[in-house]
This record gives C-alpha cells, structure tokens and sequence, in this order.
C-alpha cells in the first residue's frame, strides 16, 4: 500500500486504534506488569505499534488490515504474560472489529506467543517461528517487537538488562532467517519490511 494510502487509514480509523491501545494498556496494568522491572509495560507495547505504524505500509495489502495489524502489535502479549486465553482475546477483537478482521487479529497474538519451554531456545523454538512464517502481520510484528526491545536495550543501561543487547545481537541471524526463510513471496503480508529489517540490522551492529 502506498505510503500516503496507509497513513490516510490510520487517520481514519484512529479512535479504534486509541481504543485498542486503551484497552492493552488496562490488561497489562491489571496483571501489575512492568516493563524492565519498573516501567508500565504501556511503554514497550507503544513502541512495537509506533514501529509497526512506521513501517507497516510496505507490507499492508487492504485497509481492512490496518485494524488488525495495530491490535496485533498492541495484544502480542496479551495470551504469553497477561493470562488470556485465544477465545479472550477474539472477543475482544471483535468489540472493535468485524469477524474476519478479529480472526487476523487473534491469530497475530496467537502467532507471537512463545511456546512452553524451559529456556529461551526452548519457548521461540522452529514451531514458534513456523506459526509466524505462516501468519499474515506476524512477521511485521514480531519485528516490531524486537526493534523495540534492542532500541529500549541501547539507551538504558542499567542493573536489570545489561546483557540483553549482546542477546539480541547473538541471535540477530537465527532470528532474521527464522521468520524470513521460505516465507511465501507472493503474499506481502507475510513479509518484514525492508527499512525496519534494516534499522534493526543497524542496531545491533552499532
């Protein structure tokens, strides 16, 4: 979608996505969940949808999308830390939006929420990431939700998360070949746009 096209949308629809992130924000808050162990987790879930709004006209195929896109980076973590189950989270989806619109939007959420595991390795593991390959916006978000952690790793150093830049850049080419390796691409919905790619690539080489 062109540029202009995309950001005319967003305008258009910006009292839904003002209710969206409203309501993400009252989820997180209600379950006391910090962000770096002392920031509202608001802070982390409003920079993966500035992200996702910056960079999501590449990869946008309909204005119908817009809507689940935005609940998809607001809600990613709404099933893997703030206790709601698949069936939550579409009905939410659909207070806001028509029911193929709430079914994207769910299955976003639905794609981003790690696995059981004991170890970092074990909850992001191939069928965590094939779930994300396979689902429209996931791999916009997903890279959204990076881009903010390492950007929020880069300009605070403190006692909680020192060693999570040298993370994040440990795992930047499992991470990018496992969300972009044989992904359809017929389907621009299922793509990372190029410019976010590579803002995340200049961070953490930085």
């Amino acid at each position: 979608m062109e540029k202009e096209r995309f950001e005319a949308a967003m305008a258009r629809h910006s009292d839904e996505i003002a209710e969206i992130q409203k309501l993400a924000h009252q989820l997180h808050a209600s379950v006391n969940q910090r962000y770096d162990h002392t920031l509202p987790y608001s802070v982390h879930l409003d920079a993966v949808a500035d992200a996702v709004a910056a960079y999501g006209a590449e990869v946008c195929a309909d204005e119908a999308d817009v809507l689940p896109m935005m609940f998809g980076a607001y809600f990613h973590d709404s099933m893997e830390d703030a206790r709601l189950t698949y069936n939550n989270v579409r009905r939410i989806a659909s207070q806001l939006m028509d029911e193929r619109q709430a079914l994207m939007a769910t299955e976003i959420v639905y794609a981003l929420t790690n696995e059981k595991g004991r170890t970092r390795a074990e909850r992001a593991d191939e069928r965590y990431y094939s779930g994300i390959r396979a689902t429209p916006y996931a791999p916009l978000c997903k890279f959204a939700d990076r881009l903010a952690n390492v950007s929020y790793s880069l300009s605070h150093n403190n006692d909680h998360q020192p060693p999570m830049i040298q993370v994040y850049s440990a795992e930047m080419p499992h991470f990018i070949a496992a969300i972009t390796d044989g992904i359809d691409p017929a389907d621009k919905r299922l793509q990372v746009p190029r410019a976010l790619r590579g803002r995340l690539e200049e961070l953490v080489a930085d």
